[in-house]
């Protein structure tokens, strides 16, 4: 059996869910190409239930229709993944469920081409929505394999989590 929480993940899980509870703040998630890494290495800490308000893996354009707050015109206008479609997800999940923060993330894992946008494997854009605004990110991880992407899109959106709890990211 594989061990769980990856190894790599587990100091930023630690440093962000330690923020989160000393803060008293909570945490939701919509993520896609991770596949719900993020929310399940969140949920692997003890004491989740007081900084976890829940989480969706929205990986197709239907489950965004449903739980994301998209309409029509977002699937009509789609292009691939990109920063105002993860800060849009972000927005509305936080929304939804009352945290303090909602992290998104929608990538290309891999191994090939995006079908949308023709996004290269290894990209990911990242939203953290939070009381004091929306935070976006662009990463290439400059590789094509795709479990190594899921985990690195999680390690990547908790990093950000991060920065923005602490004061260091940009709008």
């Amino acid at each position: 059996m594989a061990e769980f929480p990856p190894q790599s993940l587990r100091g930023i899980i630690e440093e962000v869910t330690g923020l989160l509870k000393e803060r008293q703040e909570t945490i939701s998630v919509a993520e896609t190409a991770a596949g719900g890494i993020i929310s399940a290495s969140i949920l692997s800490t003890a004491g989740a239930s007081t900084i976890y308000k829940g989480g969706l893996t929205l990986y197709t354009l239907e489950s965004r229709v449903a739980f994301g707050g998209w309409t029509e015109a977002d699937i009509t206008n789609y292009t691939g993944p990109n920063a105002a479609i993860v800060a849009g997800l972000a927005d509305h999940v936080r929304g939804t469920l009352k945290s303090t923060y909602t992290v998104s993330e929608s990538g290309t894992a891999g191994p090939k081409v995006g079908r949308a946008g023709g996004r290269q494997p290894g990209y990911v854009a990242l939203a953290v929505s939070s009381p004091s605004g929306t935070y976006t990110r662009d990463v290439d991880t400059k590789t094509n394999d795709r479990e190594k992407n899921m985990v690195l899109f999680a390690e990547e959106a908790l990093k950000l989590v991060r920065d923005v709890i602490k004061g260091d990211a940009k709008l």
